[in-house]
């Protein structure tokens, strides 16, 4: 430990009596502020009473008529108004906040900045100023104007503000509410009932009560009318709210379908619904019309009587987290709202949420509609929650229902949608209306109960008491009477046995009562042993009796009318019975009941259905399983709260002895002993009820705590008992993992209560104003607790004082350990007790206490903060070590009962005599000992964290304690506290800053300024007892000098009188002596005290300003004795130091003045020197300058200061242009991008500020070069690192800018004649499109060819900065790497490398380099388009420019060895050879003989892959895609040939680009589906439509001389074709005779492979072939496959068969011989055709040539078995061959006359059509 040496004044002072001054100041009234501002105001504190907000237009309370005790307690609990006491905090207004217009986005298409935008303002006299002297005066004087006077405020710090715990609420989970818009069948015969409820599979829970609706028609209703006795309102709803606490992704809504109960099995019943269909009108007319009937029937019949029927379900979370993903989620208020809520809930499913939370955002998604299109049949054997469970379980397993499952066409429509406000027309689930109300009747929406799936520890606020009863099964399986197969259960509430006593609380379904006195359960036809899934839940009365209970009769119904049977089709079966209190306790829980088959007896209800003596079913056995549950927030359904409860409110009278508690009996003498017991076993009780009672359970605690019990006579004190079991609760509550704490470790739970529920037990006065009671709900009484047994008043109050004696002196109280807590000791031998037990005499000797205005200690008027004031500090052991850990409860709790105390009783008495002498010592003990244990804890626990809290939690005690008790004596507290510490800070340092962050806080008090006496100067204080040194030593000065000196030193007075300020300057001033870690928190406490005044309205009269200053003179005397560590010349940056150039120091010495001798003369001497040498050393010095304005440009400063250094900058281009355009290159491309930077700033006046710079910036770079060049590439490149580096970037800002950069130029009159702005105007347009497209990528991240397209746009963009569009070229390279396209890959990187070889030629002249892009042409035609011709094309030898890694030799060979490798990769082995061709010379010429062998191993490894892979090597596929419709934007009317992988189906792309495009349209994409020319007229404007085709490369005869191999074939490629089939009648095909066909060529504008995967179609030609000319090129076609299929090295037989099966096969439609048939059998009439007759005719020649070749080549290819089958090959071959003879043989006599010599004719027929399709097209 380090051991500091204090200085001797370290001790704190002995603070004035503050109210004794105050009084006398006051009084004499000699300072007019005094009066006015002394004293706090009167409304400093507020206790008032705030009424619940109530979400229902009502509370929920219970029906009127007697509660009982606890009940009433409840009621109360949840009605009555939160009591807030109030030591106002008046928060410091913070200054304006920037208003931020940042919500409008320009959309990023590319447009003109012209047209687009206006400009900004421009800066006034940007270019006035003729003499630089004039630009200086100017600056000058703009920078002495608009002086901000409050300078502190500028920078406020952080507010101390305790958090306010959030108003307790109603738990709610995420709500989303579903509404029921169709629920349909394939036919409509009968009424049909839903049943909605939510299921966790995970949890394998139901996780909300049943929602009922039906969506049935009037027709439908009418048939129910006989069972329906009126409609209640609420019972119409078709939309329920789902509260969701944990969300998981297996949570289920179900939807169980039933209908009214008819004969037959389900399958019967749904038989019809699965074979029929209400659209086949016709044919089932007559048969439906019969269903009606019947169910009608049915329904007049059995209408009260369901069967199960069908059910559906959807994983509702997939819906939601769909629609979240479609949605982008910048929702951040709903997103912060659902965060909130999780503040209550367990940590523990912290993994779920993680799970969850992933994926979708309960509150943000956008509304769904889910539609569900089949039902699955109700198994009659498969009914119960487990068998749905399996259900579910399979569906998740298989993503669909297995085959067992029968299912029924249907549909269900539900809209989902996330619930942020309450929707109007709402109903609580306890049908209470919801705010807000509906104007008119609409249908209204009801609250579905959640069940959470797991804890939720929130309080109960609202009474509520539901009961729910699930029947289960029933097993009648060895009854065998023949009666009871179709059985119900009918489910009664009975308060007593008269079959009157019914009572209506059950809840209706839909379209029904509201209540009903009865509920049958469905009936599962023919079933002994039903399972049973209905769910009934009713509201349990508040009062409960041992006559209520259950009552369940079983019938069995028979389906079918008997003959002689009239009147009803129940048959009793039995009944069965369950009391609802068992030993006052609610029964609730699974059970198996016995059914009575005999009429009951009397008195049964009194008995468990195990007594009474009546015949029993199956001798006695249980054969009925139901459960039941509960939801109430009056029954605790926790033993130790139940007893603890009952017993206190066996205190309150009324009650007989014994008491009954469960099981036992308790007589009054033991009723003491057993309260104790049960106040002890509290805080083991299960966390989930202690935290819903929580609120109950500590009023009842400190009720115990204030009252003494008078019970059989004697008095009872629980008070210690009960504290140390409040101390428990608080324990336990901190300890568990599941419940939440605010910043300062307060559990949030326990901050809530004491925030706005805690008040004053009720002792003889009664709360500070009774509210009004909310209806039925009894006030409480004034003296709550009566006495039990007869004691005079007499009697009672010397027990009473007794009372106080046994509490002060209790025998059970061990003492103190002794080894541990001495101080503690210490602290209490000193006031003169050396046993916590011996407080006796304080309390007993009235006399020792002189009478003070409370009475003195008058017994009966005991009070709550001195009796827990007293608890805390005779607690020992555990409780006591809890108590001072979790100090911060007791200490609010003390705050808060001494407000209530002080707006009771003591408003108007002065502080002083507010509380009693007693009181004050207990709370000097209490802050004695925390202070002591703030270094127990850290001593002995190490446990800084904890040490912290409770040191923070102390301050605020005391900071309280200033609004209500003697401020003198609270400043005796800080003195006591701070000497404390600073006698453990020898050995600690950490308890340093702990004493100034106590400080800290004090200081932060609203009344700081009148706690410090700040309007009395020390000449008014009491004189201190012995002189300051320093007045001492300087005796030799005049007296007037010695007083003003006096001001600056922080003398003995100064800390008397201004006690905190003193004591906060005291602490600066040691912190600064020791340069202690403690000095940054001293220094920000003072600061922030300053800012504190600056913004407090009350300090903005000079003269009170001017008296605040004096509490800071003596900081002006601290500063200078402490100058020599204080060091003011570091540039304090937080960037990284290689970034930021080192400031010039003489430069750097003028702005922030030399420390060390005075201050103002030697920084005037440094800026002199400056002036001087200037013309000497003009470079460095305005490099220097630039430098500090650069970094003043990077921190984050005012607007006001921006501006000023922008202006300071234009000052230096104008003054220095020259020079810093030719020697600071490197910093102007600095400027450049902070410039920029600053042009893209939402504030509009840093943006015109910026705007004027860049453009000096421009013209001055201009001026001097006449070629502003680099400065245009500076700001290229800034641009480049700008979009794509900074996250603060607003892209429609910077366009702004540079539209007003362009009105600079157009308005510039000297320089219009110059080419300054078309250069300018080139610039801007560049920078424009780079930034669309580069905020167009953003968009585009999920289609790669628009991103492709963009990023090779914006490298065009570059094609002024190399070293960029290299940058761009290799991103492109990497992008389609990643997307496996190493062809377009490849072709980026040799671009690159042509881009550097144009480049490296201009530095170098070398034989062995490329000359520039030329060298490259073989490899692609393209690379011709990096060749630098452009005009203002810079010179490489620049600076800045070409200056990369690449633009080497080196680099050029790393790019082009890249680029081999990807063609080797990407299967173009013949380019590779090229590649390396341009490699090899520089290899060569390096005398590289390693790389060359490497090189020439790779070109073997080519051409080996040539020979080996031969023909099956796979090329690209080629589609052509068009896009039309103006949703497309700039796409709209373009076509792109798409490059696709070797074998890509048009389904495949088609697929790929209607996924895509239907995320961003939806509905509203069409794909055509065929290749027609697309007439724009004919399409519907608001859709986008999609055109792919399939097309194949094309190449004129003479161009296949060149290309002969399959890769020459398939490289570089500009002209692909389509065909299209079409008829002249309009159809696209028809027969062989009338089918023409459309050839279309398109050429793109650039060859394939290129640098990206899709190329524009630049032209298009289309000519069409005559029927016969589709014959011959289909012929040829045919011939040439059999040709190559039979001379292949390696034929393959399966190929060669299939082509044969095609040619010869007997039954080919369209085949061959059909051809021959049509179009040679006669000779064409019209000579035109002759040509095209012959010419098919010999293309046959040749076909049935190739067809015997392929025949016998198939001979040696057959496998034994086969041999059939080539015999009748041969067959047809020879069949064909002879059917073709004669049509073969016959010539066209016309054509074999003797030749002409004019040899014009002889032409291809191809050339022929094509010159006809011109001369037509002509």
């Amino acid at each position: 430990s380090v051991t500091v040496s204090f200085p001797q004044s370290y001790d704190a002072v002995e603070p004035l009596d503050l109210e004794e001054f105050l009084m006398s100041q006051l009084q004499s009234g000699d300072s007019a502020l005094m009066q006015e501002l002394g004293d706090f105001p009167d409304d400093d504190l507020e206790v008032e009473l705030v009424e619940k907000e109530c979400r229902t237009v009502r509370h929920s309370v219970p029906e009127e008529g007697w509660l009982d005790s606890h009940v009433r307690d409840c009621v109360q609990s949840y009605t009555q108004p939160w009591l807030m006491s109030l030591l106002l905090q008046v928060k410091s207004p913070s200054l304006a906040v920037l208003s931020d217009d940042s919500s409008r986005t320009l959309t990023s298409s590319d447009f003109d900045l012209r047209s687009g935008l206006t400009p900004d303002p421009r800066v006034e006299g940007l270019l006035h100023f003729s003499n630089h002297d004039d630009l200086d005066r100017f600056n000058q004087e703009a920078r002495q104007g608009n002086r901000h006077p409050e300078l502190f405020a500028l920078y406020p710090p952080a507010d101390e503000i305790r958090p306010i715990p959030d108003c307790p609420k109603e738990h709610m989970g995420d709500r989303i509410i579903i509404r029921c818009q169709a629920i349909k069948f394939e036919i409509d015969i009968e009424p049909l009932f839903a049943t909605l409820a939510l299921y966790d599979l995970r949890e394998k829970k139901k996780i909300s009560e049943n929602f009922y609706c039906d969506l049935n028609s009037d027709q439908f209703k009418g048939f129910l009318k006989p069972h329906t006795p009126q409609t209640d309102h609420s019972t119409l709803s078709r939309a329920a709210i789902f509260s969701i606490t944990y969300p998981s992704p297996d949570i289920y809504l179900v939807i169980k379908i039933e209908k009214v109960l008819q004969q037959g099995e389900i399958s019967d019943c749904a038989e019809p619904y699965m074979v029929m269909k209400e659209t086949d009108s016709a044919k089932n007319k007559e048969k439906l019309e019969k269903l009606r009937n019947q169910s009608e029937m049915f329904c007049q019949r059995l209408g009260r009587y369901r069967m199960p029927f069908a059910w559906a379900t959807v994983n509702i979370m997939n819906v939601i987290s769909t629609a979240t993903l479609d949605r982008d989620t910048t929702d951040s208020d709903s997103k912060s709202s659902s965060l909130e809520k999780r503040g209550q809930l367990p940590r523990r499913n912290s993994e779920r949420f993680g799970t969850m939370e992933d994926q979708c955002n309960m509150s943000a998604f956008k509304p769904a509609t889910i539609t569900i299109s089949t039902f699955c049949k109700q198994e009659g054997d498969r009914l119960s929650d487990e068998d749905l469970f399996k259900f579910l379980a399979d569906i998740k397993k298989f993503s669909s229902l297995q085959r067992r499952i029968k299912t029924i066409p249907g549909t269900i429509r539900l809209d989902v949608t996330p619930v942020h406000d309450n929707p109007v027309a709402c109903l609580s689930t306890e049908l209470i209306p919801v705010k807000p109300l509906a104007e008119k009747n609409v249908r209204p929406v009801k609250e579905v109960l959640e069940f959470p799936s797991s804890e939720v520890y929130v309080p109960h606020s609202t009474y509520r008491n539901l009961l729910y009863i699930y029947p289960q099964r029933l097993n009648f399986v060895n009854r065998l009477t023949s009666g009871g197969r179709n059985i119900t259960i009918k489910i009664q509430f009975m308060s007593g046995e008269d079959p009157s006593c019914v009572m209506p609380v059950i809840f209706g379904k839909s379209n029904g009562p509201e209540f009903v006195q009865e509920v049958y359960t469905p009936v599962t036809y023919h079933n002994k042993s039903p399972d049973f899934y209905e769910e009934v839940k009713m509201v349990l009365p508040a009062r409960l009796t041992e006559r209520h209970h259950l009552l369940f009769t079983f019938y069995h119904i028979s389906c079918q009318q008997k003959q002689n049977q009239t009147g009803a089709s129940e048959t009793l079966i039995g009944y069965s019975w369950l009391p609802i209190l068992s030993t006052d306790r609610l029964q609730t829980g699974q059970y198996c009941l016995p059914i009575a088959l005999d009429r009951l007896p009397v008195n049964y209800s009194l008995h468990s259905p195990e007594v009474p003596p009546v015949k029993w079913m199956e001798s006695h056995k249980g054969v009925f399983n139901l459960e039941i549950q509960a939801v109430s927030s009056v029954h605790t359904q926790d033993n130790h709260l139940e007893r603890f409860f009952t017993l206190c409110h066996a205190l309150e009278g009324g009650v007989t002895f014994p008491l009954r508690v469960r099981e036992e009996k308790i007589p009054e003498n033991k009723l003491e002993h057993e309260l104790k017991l049960s106040i002890i076993s509290l805080s083991s009780s299960r966390l989930e009820p202690l935290v819903l009672y929580l609120h109950l359970v500590l009023d009842k605690l400190f009720t115990l705590i204030m009252q003494p019990m008078v019970i059989a006579g004697q008095t009872a004190n629980l008070a210690q008992i009960a504290f140390e079991s409040v101390v428990s609760i608080v324990n336990s509550l901190h300890n568990s993992q599941e419940l939440a704490r605010d910043q300062q470790g307060r559990n949030g739970l326990l901050a809530t209560y004491l925030y706005w529920v805690f008040r004053l037990p009720d002792s003889n006065e009664g709360p500070p104003c009774s509210p009004k009671s909310p209806g039925g709900v009894v006030p409480s009484t004034e003296g709550r607790y009566s006495t039990m047994g007869r004691a005079s008043a007499t009697t009672v109050g010397t027990m009473l004082l007794q009372s106080r004696l046994r509490s002060s002196s209790n025998p059970d109280i061990p003492a103190p350990h002794s080894a541990e807590d001495t101080e503690v000791k210490n602290i209490l031998s000193a006031k003169g007790q050396n046993n916590p037990g011996s407080r006796m005499s304080t309390y007993v000797d009235v006399s020792s206490h002189p009478q003070s205005s409370t009475g003195g200690t008058r017994p009966s008027n005991r009070k709550f903060h001195e009796e827990l004031a007293l608890q805390i500090v005779v607690s020992t052991g555990v409780c006591r070590e809890n108590a001072y850990k979790y100090a911060w409860f007791f200490f609010e709790l003390l705050v808060k009962s001494m407000a209530q105390h002080v707006s009771l009783e003591k408003q108007d008495v002065p502080r002083r005599s507010r509380f009693s002498d007693r009181f004050k010592d207990d709370v000097t003990t209490i802050v004695s000992v925390v202070t002591a244990e703030i270094g127990t804890i850290l001593v002995k626990q190490q446990k800084l964290e904890q040490a912290e809290k409770v040191n923070i939690s102390l301050a605020f005690f005391l900071y309280d304690l200033l609004s209500l008790m003697d401020r003198g004596f609270v400043f005796i507290l800080v003195k006591n506290y701070c000497n404390q510490m600073s006698t453990k800070t020898v050995s600690m340092p950490t308890l340093i800053s702990m004493r100034l962050e106590f400080l800290r806080i004090l200081c932060s008090h609203e009344h700081y300024l009148n706690l410090s006496l700040y309007f009395s100067s020390p000449a008014s204080a009491p004189v201190s007892p012995c002189p300051s040194i320093s007045s001492q030593s300087s005796s030799s000065c005049s007296f007037q000098e010695q007083r003003i000196l006096g001001l600056f030193e922080l003398s003995q007075e100064f800390k008397q009188q201004h006690y905190l300020a003193g004591l906060l300057l005291t602490e600066l001033s040691a912190a600064l002596d020791m340069e202690s870690e403690g000095l940054k928190k001293a220094i920000n406490a003072t600061y922030s005290l300053l800012c504190a005044h600056d913004l407090d309205q009350r300090c903005t009269r000079p003269d009170v300003r001017a008296k605040v200053a004096t509490l800071y003179l003596p900081l002006v005397g601290i500063i200078i004795d402490s100058i020599n560590y204080l060091d003011f010349t570091g540039t304090g940056s937080d960037e990284d130091p290689d970034n930021i150039p080192p400031i010039n120091q003489s430069i750097a010495m003028a702005i922030a003045g030399n420390p060390f001798n005075t201050l103002a003369r030697n920084a005037l001497a440094s800026m002199a020197s400056v002036a001087v040498p200037l013309a000497d050393c003009k470079e460095s010095v305005v490099g220097g300058v630039l430098r500090v304005l650069l970094h003043c440009l990077t921190c984050n400063q005012s607007t006001t200061f921006l501006s000023h250094c922008f202006s300071t900058l234009r000052a230096l281009v104008v003054k220095f242009g020259d020079l810093l355009f030719e020697e600071e290159a490197e910093q102007c491309a600095d400027l450049c991008q902070k410039v920029l930077q600053h042009c893209s700033s939402p504030v509009d006046g840093n943006r015109s500020q910026a705007c004027a710079t860049l453009y000096l910036i421009m013209r001055y770079s201009f001026s001097s070069a006449n070629n502003f060049s680099r400065v245009k590439m500076q700001v290229t490149m800034s641009l480049a690192s700008l979009v794509g580096k900074s996250s603060d970037f607003h892209e429609e800002y910077l366009r702004r800018s540079l539209r007003t950069i362009l009105a600079y130029a157009e308005e510039d009159t000297e320089m219009q004649n110059t080419p300054l702005p078309s250069q300018v105007d080139e610039l801007l347009r560049n920078l424009n499109s780079i930034l669309s497209d580069t905020v167009k990528m953003r968009e585009f991240q999920e289609d790669p060819e628009m991103l492709m397209d963009l990023m090779y746009r914006i490298a065009k963009g570059y094609q002024t900065s190399p070293d960029l569009r290299l940058t761009w070229l290799q991103n492109m390279a990497e992008k389609h790497k990643n997307r496996k396209c190493f062809t377009e890959s490849a072709m980026c990187l040799v671009h690159a490398a042509a881009l550097v070889a144009e480049y490296l030629s201009m530095l170098e002249d070398h034989k062995y380099l490329p000359v520039g892009s030329v060298t490259f042409q073989n490899i692609s035609p393209n690379v011709l388009e990096e060749s630098a011709v452009s005009d203002d094309i810079l010179s490489p030898d620049e600076d800045g420019v070409c200056s990369g890694q690449y633009f080497t030799t080196s680099g050029l060979v790393g790019l082009l060895k890249q680029a081999a490798e990807l063609f080797s990769n990407g299967g173009l082995y013949e380019t590779v050879n090229e590649v390396y061709k341009i490699i090899m010379p520089v290899l060569e010429a390096h005398r590289d003989f390693r790389e060359l062998v490497s090189t020439h191993e790779k070109l073997q490894r080519a051409f080996d892959n040539i020979i080996q892979k031969g023909h099956k090597r796979m090329f690209g596929t080629y589609f052509r895609v068009g896009f039309y419709g103006a949703k497309f934007g700039d796409l709209d009317e373009q076509e792109f040939v798409y490059k696709e992988p070797g074998i890509t189906h048009l389904p495949e792309i088609s697929h790929r680009l209607e996924n895509f495009y239907s995320q961003c349209f939806g509905d509203a994409l069409e794909m055509i589906k065929d290749s027609k020319d697309i007439d724009r007229s004919k399409l519907d404007a608001n859709k986008a439509y999609i055109q792919i085709t399939y097309v194949e490369p094309f190449f004129d005869d003479y161009e296949m001389k060149d290309r002969l191999t399959n890769f020459e074939k398939n490289f570089n490629l500009r002209r692909f074709m389509y065909t299209t089939p079409f008829t002249k009648a309009g159809r696209p095909r028809g027969e062989l005779n009338e089918q023409y066909k459309r050839k279309t060529i398109l050429t793109t504008m650039h060859t394939f492979p290129y640098i990206k995967t899709r190329i524009n179609v630049i032209q298009k030609e289309e000519f069409d072939l005559t029927p016969i000319e589709v014959a011959i090129e289909d012929m040829q076609k045919k011939t040439r496959e059999l040709a190559v299929a039979t001379h292949r090295e390696q034929p393959d037989a399966k190929m060669l068969q299939m082509l044969l099966q095609g040619s010869v096969g007997a039954t080919v439609n369209q085949g061959p011989l059909e051809v021959a048939q049509v179009f040679l059998n006669e000779i064409p009439a019209d000579p035109k055709l002759f040509r095209h007759h012959n010419k098919l005719r010999l293309c046959f020649k040749e076909f049935i040539m190739r067809c015997g070749e392929a025949v016998e080549k198939n001979k040696h290819l057959i496998t034994l078995d086969q041999k059939e089958y080539q015999q009748e090959l041969k067959k047809n071959y020879n069949r064909l061959r002879e059917n073709l003879r004669p049509m073969l043989e016959r010539k066209i006599p016309e054509l074999y006359k003797p030749i002409k010599p004019r040899l014009g004719n002889r032409d291809s027929v191809k050339r022929l059509s094509f010159r006809r399709a011109l001369e037509e097209n002509s």
